[in-house]
């Protein structure tokens, strides 16, 4: 897999926050190559930093010190509007809890990401049925939220999470609230991307399960990168 170009280039970051006068470090002197089309675990214990990574990564929280290059472009130096539109078009969202809208059926929550691009109606309409497709969910885009299981609303996620063709896919504990059944189908999603849509995917995970399933898996402790690199077999 190491073969592809790295996508992802990250190089000496910090990242700490502010709490009254102290300083809290949370990430220290972060350096990390991801190539393309790499699924990637980052593991670690609770409170090592490593939502925080996925999230700088993502363009949601803004890093102290360094650089993070995705696809070339260095987001650290992007202001906040740039950002939001870089985001959109580049990265895709898996949560733990979903994140769906209740009121939005499973179609509309797929095509919400489109609304922000210029894309017509009709594109779009197409656009999430085919990412409704490749979760096979087809049969399911008129139900709502509450009409689904856990494991199809986070199908209901993932399709939403690439129906604009994000360069990057961040999963924040992806199959933290499934059971095993579920958790199996959504990683067993989740290869296929990498497969046979040769997405990138990062992921935050503490189920061992689901770190197997990815190429390599990354430690973090106390905001410092092992130098180690886990290559589940």
């Amino acid at each position: 897999m190491g073969s592809n170009p790295p996508i992802v280039e990250i190089k000496n970051l910090f990242k700490s926050y502010h709490r009254g006068s102290q300083i809290l470090p949370v990430l220290q002197d972060i350096t990390l190559d991801i190539a393309e089309g790499e699924f990637m675990a980052l593991k670690g214990p609770s409170g090592s930093g490593k939502s925080t990574l996925l999230n700088l990564i993502a363009g949601i929280d803004k890093a102290d010190s360094g650089v993070i290059k995705i696809g070339g472009v260095d987001i650290t130096l992007l202001s906040e509007t740039e950002l939001a539109g870089w985001r959109s078009s580049n990265v895709g969202f898996i949560f733990q809890f979903y994140n769906l809208i209740p009121v939005l059926t499973a179609f509309e929550n797929v095509e919400l990401p489109l609304l922000l691009t210029d894309l017509p109606g009709k594109k779009r309409k197409e656009h999430a049925e085919l990412a409704l497709r490749v979760v096979n969910l087809t049969d399911r885009m008129d139900h709502y939220p509450a009409q689904l299981s856990g494991g199809q609303q986070q199908r209901v996620a993932i399709a939403r999470a690439v129906v604009a063709d994000p360069s990057i896919l961040v999963a924040d504990e992806p199959t933290g609230d499934l059971d095993r059944v579920s958790a199996e189908d959504i990683l067993d999603l989740m290869e296929r991307l990498v497969h046979e849509l040769g997405k990138t995917i990062i992921m935050v995970t503490h189920d061992p399960r689901a770190a197997k399933k990815a190429h390599i898996i990354r430690h973090l402790d106390k905001g410092i990168l092992n130098a180690h690199i886990e290559t589940p077999l």
